[in-house]
């Protein structure tokens, strides 16, 4: 992050990094460079560093600059999907031979990721709560080069202590890579806590309107940087221009975003808990879930993602997602529109017969900022 927006609030940084004004014409939002190749003033003689847009593109980078600043990173990385920014890092830092430890909740690509296509190069993992810090200590060996974590996780909203889980990295002498999309830089900080690589989908709440497909990799470490901007060119992933700069349009409305996600969150579960048909609310902002503490202590709020488990099973937990009318049923989350969906049959069919594996009746929310009490009554009627 540059010293011109270290001390700046998180508003104006979301605002401003990266968002320099137009210095043709004053625009104040930054053009999109829709180019592949640029005039060059003699042999390597580069306007800016910019020679070909795989390479570098001055929308994503006023989008890298802008991640950088809102993680408090020294670097920040712009791909085509989450997905995309995981295989870089991935690719980057291991080789065959080595071992990650993983948590035993996370999204279902995540984990088909390493077990289909990691794995068959030669990387080996081991799964760990990573709520249990005795666990992930057991869980790292002497070819451990990673531990992954997700706080909160995707579906089970799990809570992982992450300056805790960074101290067993450190002193196992391995990296800590944080998914950071359910908090969103807003509410969380990772790389604060000691953590070395942040993970988002930007295709979730840093767009925020469902518009968007793309990921990212934030570095606490300049040089960890550089090393996966070379494997970001090499491998060719990355963000388009447009792309970039609908994130970019997206993140400048986070913090009020966010905001409201988790103010209607905190009033659906509130309902939900005093639910006959609903079995358990998982939300950490619950006082009885078991990761409440700690996520008080290392997030601004708890956040609008939401599952709870219902009477009658895997049917009756379907039937819920069919019955849902302004809860929209689809396979995304951190839209300004609320989202339903029944995990295992569609983000996480891909951990079925797993370690991962998550319960039948589980059902999941991405709550929108639409009136709460419009997205009250749909759960209302959708449970019956």
């Amino acid at each position: 992050m540059s010293d011109q927006h270290s001390h700046q609030s998180f508003e104006t940084r979301a605002i401003h990094a990266g968002n320099t004004a137009d210095p043709l014409t004053g625009a104040v939002v930054p053009p999109i460079y829709q180019v592949s190749t640029y005039k060059q003033d003699g042999v390597g003689g580069l306007r800016g560093g910019y020679e070909y847009s795989r390479s570098a593109n001055p929308t994503r980078t006023a989008l890298e600059e802008n991640l950088a600043a809102l993680e408090g990173g020294r670097r920040g990385l712009a791909f085509a999907s989450g997905l995309a920014a995981e295989d870089c890092l991935l690719r980057a830092l291991l080789a065959p031979g080595d071992h990650v430890v993983i948590p035993n909740d996370a999204y279902g690509g995540t984990f088909r990721l390493f077990a289909k296509v990691v794995e068959r190069w030669g990387v080996d993992f081991s799964v760990a709560n990573t709520s249990d810090i005795d666990a992930v200590r057991d869980a790292v060996n002497d070819r451990t080069r990673l531990i992954w974590v997700e706080t909160p996780s995707n579906p089970l909203l799990g809570i992982t202590d992450i300056e805790a889980v960074a101290g067993v990295a450190r002193q196992a002498g391995v990296k800590l890579v944080v998914d950071n999309t359910f908090a969103s830089p807003y509410l969380q900080q990772p790389l604060a806590l000691g953590a070395d690589v942040v993970v988002h989908s930007l295709t979730k709440y840093m767009g925020g309107h469902s518009d968007v497909v793309g990921g990212a990799l934030v570095t606490a470490d300049a040089a960890l940087g550089e090393e996966l901007a070379y494997h970001q060119n090499a491998m060719g992933a990355v963000a388009g221009p447009f792309d970039s700069w609908i994130v970019l349009r997206g993140i400048k409305t986070l913090a009020v975003r966010m905001d409201r996600h988790s103010e209607n969150a905190a009033k659906v579960v509130e309902m939900l808990t005093q639910h006959p048909k609903v079995t358990q609310v998982l939300y950490p902002g619950l006082p009885e879930h078991p990761g409440h503490e700690i996520a008080a202590k290392q997030m601004r709020s708890f956040g609008g993602m939401i599952s709870f488990r219902v009477q009658g099973g895997e049917e009756a937990a379907v039937e819920v997602c069919n019955r849902a009318q302004l809860f929209t049923l689809g396979e995304s989350l951190g839209g300004v529109e609320s989202l339903i969906e029944h995990p295992g049959r569609m983000t996480h069919a891909s951990v079925v017969g797993s370690a991962l594996e998550v319960p039948a009746d589980l059902v999941r929310l991405s709550v929108g900022i639409e009136n709460a009490d419009d997205l009250l009554a749909d759960l209302r009627q959708a449970l019956g």
